[in-house]
């Protein structure tokens, strides 16, 4: 699955997360965000480089019970899940180095 640009209009529950198959980059922020946005870009590239890693993209803030379940504090901030488990996770990346290391070590896990 490729890099999603839109936040999902209807968030899954924690449980359907916890049930993905495979790879999965978890992405929590919102569209004003000025982080989130600049971080896009970092992103859609490094998604392009590892193919078959899913990108779901959930809008948060208060009252939000998917990212209050991953304890989200600071925007946007990345889990990276293998079969719906947590193995790494990045907030605020500031390089596309970081998200290149985290999602070679999520495929390498497979």
């Amino acid at each position: 699955m490729p890099y999603a640009p839109q936040h999902l209009e209807q968030p899954p529950t924690r449980a359907e997360v916890d049930r993905l198959p495979g790879a999965t980059l978890l992405e929590f922020g919102t569209p004003w965000c000025g982080h989130c946005l600049r971080v896009q870009p970092l992103i859609a590239q490094a998604l392009e480089q590892h193919g078959g890693v899913a990108h779901l993209k959930v809008e948060d803030g208060p009252g939000r019970p998917l990212g209050r379940s991953y304890g989200v504090k600071l925007w946007p901030t990345l889990v990276f899940l293998r079969d719906g488990r947590e193995m790494a996770r990045l907030v605020r990346p500031q390089d596309g180095q970081a998200l290149h290391e985290a999602l070679t070590h999520l495929t390498a896990t497979a």
